[in-house]
């Protein structure tokens, strides 16, 4: 005699929705974004199909008819004109350039949106890479003067947040001090935490234009083999000053935000990238597996393993299909 049929319990949608031990919302989701320089610029990016790169101007239509959706939160990243890189990436703390105009100009039509924006490098890098290079080596306490001028430019002009991408140590510490020195303490920290130098970020870099031009990631991201390094860096960050910590990327690193949300009591966030994006896109266009309802797994997925923040490619499609 059978006394115990966990089936009893999916027999139908409302009972497995009334058991459902995880949901998703649109409260957690950030969407990327990317801008362009120019006037009425709408460019596709070829390798992440429904994402695109915008000038201000269409930005802001694109900012409004994500909120329409229901949609609070935004990563925006900037893709900078090639002339205007060096060496040090000056151009990431110039306060006209781009990437802050773009900030005050979000802010100032949506003012009740929060932005989180990436603070590292290698958008502005004419070497490519997440710190200053000499020698073919990575600068790390050089790199971290870069990044408090950066997040100083970026809380100035109206950010909530800032995200150090870079993974440089002690640059949590270094941001802090710089934004409370200058009266920015309310602006938070969500810190790259977990970074792993993976081959998924392959779109992303297409969309910046910010690959690497020599060598790789590997001195400064985390060596995918490892997760508990990733309490190091989890540990280091929140005595920082860190108010999330974010494990990038997400899908093929659950079993990392797992353990960062079972050893901390601070918000994570974790980073649903291009590729992880682009794998489903490649695969429902070619009709080998259903892309709406494979987005709706993977997110749910990630969540299930403990991110209470997720940043995604997919929030605006998953904000269309929770209306249909």
């Amino acid at each position: 005699m059978i006394t115990r049929r966990p089936r009893r319990n999916r027999q139908n949608e409302v009972i497995r929705n009334m058991v459902a031990e995880t949901t998703l919302g649109l409260n957690d989701f950030i969407f990327p974004l990317f801008i362009i320089e120019g006037q009425n610029q709408k460019v596709e990016i070829s390798s992440m199909p429904g994402i695109n790169r915008y000038s201000i101007d269409t930005l802001l239509e694109e900012v409004n008819s994500c909120v329409e959706l229901g949609i609070k939160a935004f990563a925006p990243f900037a893709s900078i004109p090639e002339q205007l890189k060096d060496t040090t990436a000056t151009e990431s703390y110039n306060p006209d350039g781009l990437f802050p105009r773009a900030i005050r100009e979000i802010k100032k039509n949506f003012p009740n949106v929060v932005l989180m924006t990436d603070v590292a490098l290698d958008p502005y890098s004419s070497d490519g890479h997440d710190g200053i290079v000499k020698n073919g080596e990575i600068l790390n306490d050089e790199t971290l003067e870069v990044l408090g001028k950066m997040a100083l430019a970026q809380a100035q002009a109206g950010t909530d947040i800032v995200g150090p991408s870079d993974m440089m140590d002690g640059r949590v510490a270094h941001i802090r001090k710089m934004l409370d020195e200058n009266g920015f303490h309310k602006v938070g920290i969500m810190s790259y935490t977990a970074k792993y130098a993976s081959s998924f970020y392959g779109p992303f870099r297409d969309a910046l234009d910010s690959a690497p031009k020599a060598g790789d990631k590997k001195t400064y991201q985390m060596n995918f083999a490892n997760s508990r390094e990733a309490l190091v860096e989890a540990e280091l960050d929140t005595a920082e000053g860190a108010d999330f910590l974010m494990v990038k990327p997400a899908l093929a690193y659950l079993d990392i935000i797992k353990l960062l949300r079972d050893n901390s009591n601070l918000p994570i966030a974790a980073y649903n990238i291009s590729g992880e994006y682009a794998m489903v896109k490649a695969a429902a266009q070619n009709g080998w597996i259903d892309g709406e309802k494979a987005m709706v797994e993977i997110l749910t997925s990630i969540k299930r393993a403990g991110a209470d923040v997720i940043l995604t490619y997919f929030a605006k499609e998953f904000a269309q299909y929770i209306r249909k």
